[in-house]
């Protein structure tokens, strides 16, 4: 579904307030517009380290900051790259109230509140250099007439063969197993106990946009039983091709699965969908792959359970997390979307789009999440979508 977008405007100010004199309201907008105005630029992204310079394609650390540097510079632009994040004394706060687009990552987010937003006076856009916003608050971005995009479908593929990878290893008991060799024991009963194959499994996916249609046509060829719930259902003949069946009610297909994956956006009405009431439901022993956003989980009630993802709330996870702690887990950092493939994708992606921005032409229409001022329909609080767009 497309979202029409005018980014056309005349060289004018970044910011304008409509009133009338017959509303008791007004709402400021800040349209994207050609013009010759050089722009300041701030990327968020996690320090590499030594890691940078290993490969030439680790585009989305700071040090190599998505490869855009000498471009961005070479045209006149200010480029500001920052890991710095967090706190009133932090380096982003030192640019916020000039900068006109602001660049972050859901691996390493700037949490872009309505605070910052406010005191962000220049800011037009906000870009994700992979997929998923849930880190700006897009209610206050929406109000504040800002746009924020991100690639849509950059790293779809990496998160689905991460999924895939997260199910053999719940389903296998693998973790222990390796543990067990790196600890010099060998205990074959600690691990066979509860050891099964995927083969006759029911698996569910809790949306089925791209990562989750992606994720069933990888498991066809294990012999699973597969179940999916979305606002939409597949084309018939798409659904008859992977194999999957369609569940309407989301309660009623939840306790028939032996493996639940969630693959829904982090919006109102996802926030901590699977609390400790729907979980008690669940069969007993079910395992869950979350690589979509944490705060769909509720913290504490997965914490006795099989549960695996690489998705944390806030992130980086602080040190005292519960999940880092949990006896039956397969947790780790929010790696599944930045393999170096999908780094390539993403980096591209956002300079395709800044490219669009300094031109004032549009964007790819599935991009946008808020469209001066404009929410995606998914985001909307008074439409009953649940899940629509892939994330991480």
């Amino acid at each position: 579904m497309a979202m029409a977008m005018a980014m056309k405007r005349a060289a004018a100010t970044a910011a304008r307030a409509i009133s009338s004199a017959n509303s008791s309201a007004s709402i400021l907008t800040r349209h994207l517009h050609a013009s010759a105005e050089k722009k300041k630029i701030v990327g968020v992204f996690y320090k590499a380290h030594e890691y940078a310079e290993m490969n030439p394609n680790f585009l989305g650390c700071a040090e190599n900051a998505l490869g855009i540097r000498n471009w961005l510079e070479s045209q006149g632009h200010e480029y500001i790259v920052t890991d710095d994040k967090e706190g009133p004394d932090c380096e982003l706060e030192k640019h916020i109230s000039d900068m006109h687009v602001l660049i972050t990552t859901p691996f390493h987010p700037a949490y872009v509140t309505a605070e910052r937003i406010k005191k962000a006076k220049n800011l037009q856009l906000l870009l994700t250099a992979g997929i998923g916003s849930d880190h700006v608050d897009l209610q206050a971005a929406a109000a504040a007439g800002l746009t924020v995009a991100e690639v849509t479908g950059s790293n779809v593929v990496s998160v689905a063969e991460d999924e895939l990878m997260r199910i053999l290893i719940l389903v296998r008991n693998f973790l222990p197993g390796h543990h067990q060799v790196i600890t010099g024991d060998w205990n074959v009963a600690g691990i066979a106990y509860r050891a099964y194959d995927l083969e006759g499994k029911t698996v569910g996916t809790v949306g089925c946009g791209r990562i989750g249609r992606l994720l069933l046509q990888r498991l066809k060829p294990f012999g699973c039983n597969l179940l999916y719930h979305d606002r939409i259902k597949m084309d018939p003949e798409l659904e008859n091709q992977i194999g999957a069946s369609y569940e309407e009610d989301l309660d009623k297909m939840l306790p028939k699965c032996d493996i639940i994956v969630i693959n829904t956006p982090l919006t109102e009405k996802t926030k901590g969908m699977f609390d400790k009431e729907r979980i008690a439901k669940l069969k007993k022993g079910v395992l869950i792959v979350n690589n979509a956003r944490g705060a769909i989980m509720d913290t504490q009630a997965v914490v006795d359970g099989w549960y695996s993802g690489d998705v944390w709330y806030p992130q980086p996870a602080p040190k005292d997390h519960p999940w880092r702690y949990m006896p039956n887990q397969a947790m780790t950092p929010h790696i599944s979307g930045t393999t170096i493939d999908a780094q390539l994708r993403y980096a591209a992606g956002v300079k395709d789009m800044l490219e669009n921005y300094f031109k004032g032409e549009d964007f790819p229409a599935q991009h946008y999440i808020v469209k001066e001022g404009e929410l995606a329909s998914q985001y909307r609080p008074n439409n009953h979508v649940v899940w629509e767009s892939d994330h991480c």
